[in-house]
Formats: C-alpha cells, sequence, structure tokens
C-alpha cells in the first residue's frame, strides 16, 4: 500500500516517487501546507474509498508513514 500512496503523493507535489519515504515529511520535506494536505486527502479517500478524513486528524499527520498508517487502518476496518 505504501507504493500505491507514494505514487500519489508525488503526483500531487510533483517530485519523484523514489524520492518519498515512510519518514518524508509533508510541511519540510514536500513543502506541503494546509491547503495541500486537503487536497491530497481528498484524492486519497476517492481512491481508497474511506469516507472524509477528519480534520482533527489532517493536522496531525507530519509523515508520509502516519498517513499510510491511518489509510491502512480505515481501509482493512
Amino acid at each position: 500500500m505504501f507504493e500505491e500512496i507514494a505514487k500519489i503523493i508525488a503526483e500531487q507535489f510533483g517530485v519523484e516517487v523514489d524520492t518519498i519515504t515512510p519518514d518524508t515529511t509533508f510541511e519540510e520535506d514536500l513543502g506541503a501546507d494546509s491547503i495541500d494536505i486537503v487536497e491530497l486527502s481528498m484524492a486519497l479517500e476517492d481512491e481508497y474509498a474511506i469516507g472524509e478524513m477528519s480534520e482533527d486528524y489532517l493536522a496531525g499527520i507530519s509523515t508520509v508513514g502516519d498517513l499510510v498508517q491511518y489509510i491502512q487502518g480505515h481501509v482493512e476496518e
């Protein structure tokens, strides 16, 4: 699942997919702001049919690994 999510992130942020690791941070490494995170969450909600991600959770996402863990927990439910 990490590889699939990394591809979506790479497309959203215009970076090479092989530069994304679980420790990649959205703010520092990818230069994401809150709007970027919301746009990414909408793409992931559509891709994985997980429903709307809460704003409280989105505010707490700092790394790609955090996001992958969240999505895995909601897809498997």
